[in-house]
């Protein structure tokens, strides 16, 4: 039991290192342990993470338990003997109970670092994958700006040379409506003249038909 906990602490040390330090372990190794992780925290993974850590709880509980009986014990045999009992047993087992227990509360301790070391990690990367997001799409409302500038000032051209354009074609139009205001009155002077001389043409008639 106590080697199995040596062992354990030492595979959670070197995991706990290669989360905290980069340097510490290589790229591949780290990612390896991220996504083993993951793994563990989904479906049946995560129900055995939980089993686990509950019997080492359980454990734990057990061990502070047993040092409290023998220590109880020792006091009821010092009482009863009124003087110094020494108990080797008693010393061995509460030595085991300890170190058993210090073990268990530290694999119990590291695995909550790990979890919280993992937990942090995910977050930091969701966060700087929402930051690239954001730069993104802010380059590519920067770049719709820019567009959309150019567009304008192109369409601000266009109407400024269709309004030159308009200005030539109205001052044609009014030249125009001129020219026919004036083929209007010259047409008008003509219908007179042409009463004139019809109005002449038909007294010239009426004297020569009183000649005749």
């Amino acid at each position: 039991m106590l080697q199995l906990l040596y062992y354990v602490i030492c595979v959670e040390m070197i995991v706990t290192l290669s989360l905290v330090f980069k340097t510490t372990a290589p790229i591949i190794i780290r990612r390896l342990v991220i996504v083993t992780l993951d793994r563990m925290k989904r479906g049946r993974g995560l129900v055995v993470v939980k089993t686990v850590v509950g019997t080492l709880a359980v454990v734990l509980c057990s061990s502070i338990y047993s040092m409290f009986k023998i220590q109880r014990r020792r006091r009821n045999t010092l009482l009863e003997a009124g003087g110094v009992v020494v108990n080797s047993t008693d010393q061995v087992l509460m030595s085991k109970h300890i170190l058993e227990a210090s073990l268990l509360g530290f694999v119990l301790f590291l695995s909550l670092m790990i979890d919280r070391l993992h937990h942090y990690i995910r977050e930091h990367q969701r966060l700087r994958k929402t930051i690239a997001t954001t730069k993104k799409q802010s380059r590519i409302f920067d770049d719709g700006k820019r567009a959309l500038t150019e567009e304008v000032a192109t369409l601000m051209a266009r109407v400024k040379k269709l309004e030159s354009e308009c200005e030539v074609k109205g001052s044609k139009v009014k030249a125009l409506e001129a020219n026919l205001e004036a083929l209007k009155n010259q047409s008008e002077g003509f219908l007179l003249e042409y009463d004139r001389i019809l109005g002449d043409n038909q007294n010239l008639r009426r004297q020569l038909k009183s000649i005749e």
